[in-house]
């Protein structure tokens, strides 16, 4: 883990403002110290979720996308660590790891042009090489019996997690997307648009439900996929939920539910998919903020819950707005996630 970044004392007295009556997450929150392995942290730990990030978009780059998303790790975890410690959200039931930095890998990317099939190919590499760090990570975290955060990047680091869930559970293992899009282009070389359709040929995805996608940017083509392999890939559109109204949002939760929840599952929640969220392709018709948080309430009671991944925020850094808009939704969706296992520490 050559580009791993850990997070330590001095990260989070940079980021925590102190403010007098009161207690802030990050002041609870569980880091290594000087003397821990990423091993005797895990082992030692009481903390159920292990949030780490993913500071790249080269995946997105590669699909033809907005490059943005290697900035949303910081701006996520500024605004966790400043939310109030109290009964209803408590920061010590949480580890934070680190991130990747791909700093090198960042820097070839930027003198890449996807559009030119040679230097497509090479962004198709580096994805490859980013991959094999996230499931490694992942399966370490998920070994040592705790629950992966995964924030930032792109789409296609979907892979990496669905991978090292499967490894280290011995098993093919299951996901719930909520999306604009399927992520289930053909496999052509990896990147943001093809991590699940690559998970699923080589084994490590059983069963796949999309929630919400969009039909104008579904192709006739990727239907037709969907439509082969129908047993373990399902689908509702946001069309059908939230604009013909013929399917009920809570009653869908509950039937995407029955499809995933008797196997190991991750959440994968594409930022895309919400209205005006910043994003790689960000949306104007979309899911409310509400939708979303109650979308990953709801999976997050499931028993059979293994990870969550929050990707595709991509801030313009021209507009603060922008940036603390990210920042304080994702930092709900977080604790959206985690406040189901409160009675652990209490």
């Amino acid at each position: 883990m050559n580009n791993f970044s850990f997070f330590n004392i001095s990260d989070r007295n940079k980021l925590v403002d102190l403010r007098v009556g009161e207690i802030k997450f990050g002041e609870r929150i569980d880091f290594l110290d000087s003397n821990q392995t990423i091993d005797s942290f895990l082992a030692e730990t009481a903390s159920k979720y292990i949030i780490f990030g993913i500071c790249e978009s080269i995946g997105v780059k590669a699909n033809f996308g907005r490059i943005g998303t290697e900035n949303t790790w910081q701006i996520a975890l500024k605004s966790l660590l400043n939310i109030q410690h109290n009964k209803t959200c408590k920061g010590n039931n949480v580890g934070v790891l680190g991130y990747f930095n791909f700093e090198e890998e960042n820097q070839l990317a930027a003198n890449l042009n996807p559009s030119i099939k040679e230097e497509r190919k090479q962004l198709f590499k580096l994805v490859e090489k980013i991959d094999k760090e996230i499931s490694f990570l992942v399966s370490k975290i998920v070994k040592a019996n705790k629950i992966p955060i995964i924030i930032g990047g792109g789409h296609n680091n979907a892979y990496g997690n669905i991978k090292g869930l499967a490894l280290a559970k011995g098993r093919a293992v299951n996901v719930i997307n909520f999306d604009a899009h399927t992520d289930f282009r053909p496999l052509e070389g990896r990147h943001s648009g093809n991590g699940f359709s690559y998970a699923f040929e080589e084994d490590f995805l059983g069963n796949y439900f999309i929630f919400g996608i969009h039909e104008n940017y579904t192709s006739k083509e990727i239907f037709s996929r969907i439509k082969e392999n129908s047993q373990r890939v399902k689908f509702n559109t946001y069309e059908q939920m939230e604009i013909r109204l013929e399917k009920d949002f809570k009653m869908e939760l509950k039937y995407a539910a029955k499809h995933i929840k008797e196997n190991s599952f991750g959440i994968e929640i594409d930022l895309d998919a919400i209205i005006h969220m910043p994003s790689s392709a960000m949306s104007y018709s979309g899911f409310s903020t509400k939708k979303a948080r109650q979308f990953v309430n709801y999976y997050a009671n499931l028993e059979n819950v293994a990870y969550l991944h929050i990707c595709e925020g991509a801030p313009n850094f021209e507009l603060e707005e922008n940036k603390a808009v990210l920042g304080k939704f994702i930092s709900y969706l977080i604790t959206d996630f985690i406040k189901p296992n409160l009675e652990v520490i209490e």
